[in-house]
């Protein structure tokens, strides 16, 4: 039974790990990852229990420089996320400088007044005196409740860092129901697992500027699922590009993104894609609103 719970924001610059921390922490896969920054936009809820205690964790955007109000949204989701919740865990590289994302991190967090856990990820990348150089510049930055070396990758220090994270859990009933994973509708999960495809597939600019909408969701008597999906992308050249020569790179993004929607909802997929052009669309409020980010303007 649930007797405590933990909110804890994961923070970090673009290309960190944060969902991949995320997932290994929850058991299952709810935040898209893939090589290049960005990747997440949204704030997503990754929910999972451990004897008397719930953790719900924030995924968070990569904190950035923004360029379009899509970015500003980003990042302020960021600043939205690092107050108020019990504790932050800052995840960063092991690097011994201090990068300037990492600066403004700490700086919001003095500035909230919440306790913080400083991460250190892709701890398999280096040797042991590089590893004890970066805990000491972050050491001098900042008074971290606990530092906690990791590989989220390979699961290394997973469970010493969820002993840390439980001692600031707090007394209470559980804030969501004790099977639930995540927040994120069915819906925003299937786009996001095409946003994925469309990233991992693709180069260069062309995927930053996609976003993805499923325009038709039904469920068979027979338990398959029909979808129809809707790529928005800004320019005709990269709508050429990610339908690609006799629409090959359309199909092959298409096929991958069943197959792991058909994993996660455990259940067969009939899914039709199509794309469409939609100029400047991340500087356009109201489809930033209409893709699910819920963008109130400030920056």
């Amino acid at each position: 039974m649930i007797k405590k719970t933990a909110m804890i924001t994961i923070a970090g610059r673009p290309n960190v790990g944060k969902s991949t921390l995320v997932n290994a922490l929850v058991g299952e896969k709810i935040s898209i990852v893939t090589p290049k920054p960005q990747t997440t936009r949204n704030r997503i809820y990754g929910i999972f229990n451990r004897g008397e205690t719930q953790f719900v964790l924030l995924d968070t955007p990569g904190f950035h420089k923004a360029r379009t109000r899509l970015g500003e949204y980003m990042v302020g989701v960021v600043r939205e996320s690092v107050s108020g919740v019990d504790a932050v865990a800052l995840l960063v590289e092991p690097i011994p400088s201090i990068g300037t994302q990492e600066k403004l991190l700490i700086d919001q967090i003095k500035a909230s007044g919440v306790p913080a856990v400083l991460v250190i990820n892709k701890i398999d990348t280096v040797k042991k005196e590089e590893l004890l150089l970066v805990i000491d510049a972050y050491r001098q930055a900042h008074g971290f409740a606990a530092i906690v070396p990791i590989s989220a990758l390979k699961g290394d220090g997973i469970h010493a860092l969820i002993d840390e994270l439980e001692k600031f859990a707090v007394e209470g009933p559980p804030l969501f129901p004790e099977d639930m994973v995540t927040d994120q509708p069915i819906r925003q999960i299937i786009a996001e697992i095409v946003r994925e495809k469309l990233l991992l597939c693709l180069e260069r600019e062309v995927p930053h500027g996609t976003a993805v909408e499923v325009t038709r969701y039904i469920e068979r008597e027979d338990g398959i699922l029909e979808l129809d999906i809707t790529i928005y992308c800004e320019k005709d050249t990269h709508k050429s590009i990610i339908i690609g020569k006799n629409g090959q790179m359309l199909k092959k993004i298409g096929q991958m993104a069943r197959q792991d929607i058909e994993a996660f909802l455990g259940t067969k997929v009939f899914m039709e894609t199509w794309v469409k052009v939609k100029d400047k669309w991340r500087d356009n409020i109201a489809m930033i609103r209409n893709f699910g980010y819920k963008y109130d303007g400030s920056k």
